[in-house]
């Protein structure tokens, strides 16, 4: 474990949040997958003194983050891609309406995982590049006919100024240093050139109101942004913020129930079988508790 200062604003005064809950972790290896339930298991969480910033402190060191992303397999992404098509279209609407049609303008999306945003890109006109640490869903975009680039962000070394839009979904979080991203991908943007981040709302009245109960307090998870912290990292980082709206996703009731059982078990157990008894395991819901948010932000020209 090492000891970090604060990513925003450099600080290293802070105070204590939510104490560590690792002690209840079933198996010794951190769990990273996207499809984990390991709700509530997580390491010391603090708030910077300075600017209000919420992150993880200490944590795994960088080094062995990165690794276990890239060997991480995660099958049950796979099988939940109806769910994730859906949640993707939702997405990409705001930004066409924001920014019009792809009509061939280079997009990246950053953390793509196994590609399903990029074949909405694609589908939509745009073309679409990705680059995700993982061995395995990379090999299962590239087996889909998708341009993705294996390794970190900075590995890919991007020319400079290359692509119209930026995209991270469910990614920022995730990362050991976000602020040098948001300095790498407004590099690698053009001048008018726009970055689309979505995550939680560690601010938002659903996060205060379950407050250690918020499901999203997880190991795999680095940073806590609220619209606020987020909005000064993308200004400190060189970008004009436009703005930050709540935006859900759809899941399969099917998988809605697992991810319940996790949480309350005798909840979750009683959903899964009124859920399989109505044959409902395949039907799309849309759930948006208003504790996720989509940022828009723009490189000046």
């Amino acid at each position: 474990m090492e000891f970090v200062a604060c990513n925003l604003c450099g600080s290293s005064r802070a105070r204590l949040r939510f104490p560590s809950t690792l002690s209840r972790r079933r198996d010794q290896r951190p769990d990273f997958r996207c499809t984990s339930d390991g709700y509530g298991i997580h390491p010391p969480i603090v708030q910077c003194l300075e600017c209000g910033l919420v992150y993880t402190n200490p944590r795994y060191e960088a080094v062995e983050i990165a690794e276990t992303y890239r060997a991480m397999e995660d099958p049950l992404y796979v099988l939940e891609r109806e769910g994730r098509v859906l949640t993707f279209e939702r997405h990409l609407r705001p930004i066409e309406r924001l920014l019009g049609p792809g009509r061939g303008r280079r997009l990246l999306d950053v953390g793509c995982h196994v590609g399903v945003f990029l074949e909405i890109a694609q589908a939509h006109g745009w073309e679409a590049w990705g680059v995700e640490p993982s061995r395995w869903a990379v090999e299962v975009a590239r087996s889909r006919g998708l341009r993705v680039v294996e390794g970190t962000l900075r590995e890919a070394a991007f020319p400079e100024a290359w692509f119209d839009v930026v995209t991270m979904w469910d990614v920022i979080e995730h990362l050991s240093d976000p602020m040098g991203e948001l300095r790498e991908i407004h590099r690698i943007l053009k001048p008018g050139g726009w970055v689309v981040i979505h995550t939680m709302d560690i601010e938002s009245p659903f996060a205060r109101l379950l407050g250690p109960r918020w499901p999203w307090l997880m190991e795999m998870h680095l940073y806590y942004f609220s619209r606020r912290t987020l909005q000064h990292m993308l200004e400190r980082a060189g970008f004009r913020f436009h703005h930050a709206a709540a935006e859900g996703r759809y899941l399969r009731l099917g998988y809605l129930a697992t991810r319940v059982r996790a949480l309350f078990p005798t909840l979750g157990a009683l959903l899964s079988r009124l859920v399989r008894a109505a044959r409902l395991e395949r039907l799309p819901v849309y759930i948006n508790l208003g504790d996720l948010f989509t940022a828009y932000a723009c490189k000046p020209e």
